[in-house]
């Protein structure tokens, strides 16, 4: 099905640069200039072109970008710009013709003498705007339905300005351009079929694929128990080693907690407005977090030395994503120290459900009284037939005796080979976080699918600034100068500041603290800022394109609304 759909009309390129932002240096190939003659097109990009931040871009799914002559027009329009030329938004070929809504996942082209493939639409980036000096720029891409699309390079060729785009084929599916970028940004219901559709099409990139089957599988999104925090009684306390206290809560009325998801945590606000999260260490018929006083813990501390049973404790609802799927596979449930806790209440609910599924328990310990739940764990595992356990001990002792199933050292890559985990286990891993690492490596060295390796991390996640170079990693603290605006609290770096209009949205707020933060778009598109709304409430400067859950918030476009906003970073 050979036709004419298209000219190109222009050719672009450009290296990357290290381009000054916002009082931060971003590396970036947003730049291109429109370049004369015959151009060579090699499998990852063209001659005299890169890309800054191949997360995001290039490589060979997204070696070529296209973007539309009638998309210029738009914006000229929409913009008011009379200065838009080719090149402008990032893509390496001008074309004519070839519109969104018409061009299919999967369609292959011939320009010159080069055959393309379409994998993707154009990824949302703060880069375009960056460029075009519209900061929301990423969002109304989306919004508008003018996104543009990645190419891949099937046959590697010469190509110029004017040359004709010769339609080869259509893609499996006929899904297009726009149809695919809505269904993963706009809001509203997803159409499974066409999830589907787009997933049959082998020549949609992995990234995609990745984000439509998690589309597909994901579960309802629970709204969290109640709202902020409110008051528990601690109806029993009780010390699991020197260092380590269980505390049992319950509404004082004696009314019934929601049943919280194995794994989750809870956040603790104390008196003076610390907050702290601690994993549920039992959460299906009541409440129970197991806190280790760590040195120099304030919250631990006063956990530990002020709270006694009867009194009570500021609570904001269960939360987190680390939880056990609902499955038949076996489960490997891994943990080091006090990272014991989420994995104990999953082990909990594989017991009383009654579930008949491989269930291995592998903990890691200095010693024998270091390990903590000890009896528990083995109660819970006779209840599971067949289940497995190993523990590890790193400081034995040679006068203790050994208890059964343990073993002297850590987890190494062939201990955990050696187990002979079928390839479908699903592998929960809590710890510290080089723990965490080394073990999710060995288990994928081992055959497991990086997919079915889930970790949880207690302190503050990675974070993500793409493209951002000479980012520094300090200790979070408070900004340079302090507003008088409502009080923020960034749960997981121990840090209450207050709020300065002299900040465009809480994300700006939390660089300036150098709280870790994750973006991507900064305009409400990829949802990849999003963060726990623990207490407090926001409004959005600018609108995002599909709101988050309930309990969560947007913070790249969002600002306080009202006192005592606590967020889970």
């Amino acid at each position: 099905m050979e036709e004419i759909v298209g000219t190109l009309v222009s050719v672009n390129v450009g290296l990357p640069e290290d381009v000054p932002w916002e009082g931060r240096t971003v590396h970036t190939g947003i730049w291109k200039s429109s370049v004369d003659g015959p151009q060579r097109v090699r499998r990852l990009n063209i001659d005299g072109d890169g890309q800054g931040d191949l997360n995001g871009h290039g490589g060979e799914q997204r070696a070529v970008l296209v973007y539309q002559l009638d998309s210029y027009d738009h914006w000229s329009r929409h913009l008011g710009r009379d200065d838009l030329v080719h090149g402008n938004f990032g893509e390496n070929f001008t074309v004519d013709g070839m519109p969104d809504d018409q061009v299919c996942i999967g369609d292959r082209y011939r320009v010159g003498t080069a055959v393309f493939e379409v994998t993707q639409p154009r990824v949302t980036c703060f880069r375009v705007g960056m460029r075009l000096g519209v900061p929301e720029m990423a969002s109304l891409l989306v919004g508008h339905r003018r996104p543009g699309f990645y190419l891949r390079v099937i046959t590697e060729g010469v190509v110029e300005a004017g040359d004709e785009i010769e339609r080869l084929s259509v893609g499996a599916g006929a899904v297009s351009v726009t149809e695919a970028d809505g269904l993963l940004y706009l809001p509203g219901p997803r159409d499974p079929a066409r999830l589907r559709a787009a997933l049959d099409n082998p020549a949609l990139s992995p990234g995609w694929q990745g984000s439509f089957r998690d589309l597909l599988a994901a579960r309802p999104v629970a709204r969290p128990g109640w709202a902020g925090f409110r008051p528990l009684l601690v109806t029993r306390v009780r010390r699991e080693s020197e260092d380590t206290v269980s505390f049992y809560l319950a509404p004082a009325d004696g009314s019934a907690l929601p049943v919280a998801l194995p794994g989750q945590y809870l956040t603790v606000r104390v008196p003076d407005g610390s907050v702290r999260s601690y994993s549920l260490s039992l959460g299906s018929s009541g409440y129970r977090i197991t806190v280790k006083h760590e040195s120099g813990g304030d919250v631990s501390g006063y956990l530990h030395s002020q709270v006694a049973e009867g009194d009570s404790l500021e609570v904001a609802a269960p939360r987190g994503e680390f939880t056990l799927a609902d499955a038949s596979s076996t489960v490997a449930l891994i943990s080091a120290g006090i990272g014991v806790t989420p994995v104990l209440a999953m082990l909990h609910a594989l017991a009383d459900t009654g579930a008949h599924r491989g269930v291995w328990w592998l903990h890691v310990t200095r010693t024998v009284r270091s390990q903590v739940f000890a009896d528990e764990v083995s109660a819970l595992l006779d209840r599971i037939p067949g289940a497995h356990e190993r523990i590890f001990l790193t400081a034995h002792e040679s006068g203790d005796p050994l208890p059964p199933h343990a073993e002297i050292g850590r987890p190494t890559a062939q201990r955990l080979a050696e187990l002979g985990l079928p390839a479908d286990t699903d592998a929960y891993i809590c710890g510290p976080s080089g723990f965490m690492g080394a073990v999710s490596g060995a288990l994928v060295a081992a055959g497991l699918p990086a997919s079915r390796v889930h970790t949880e991390l207690f302190g503050t996640l990675a974070a993500v600034n793409p493209g951002v170079v000479g980012s520094r990693q300090a200790r979070p603290h408070p900004p340079a100068t302090q507003g008088s605006g409502p009080e923020i609290t960034f749960a997981r770096s121990g840090l209450t500041v207050r709020w300065s209009e002299e900040y465009a949205s809480l994300l700006e707020l939390a660089e300036a603290c150098d709280v870790p933060v994750r973006w991507s778009c900064r305009t409400g598109v990829c949802h990849t800022c999003v963060t726990g709304l623990l207490a407090g409430e926001i409004r959005y400067r600018v609108d995002p394109l599909e709101p988050p859950a309930v309990g969560d918030a947007l913070i790249c476009c969002s600002v306080p609304l009202n006192e005592g906003l606590v967020l889970d970073i």
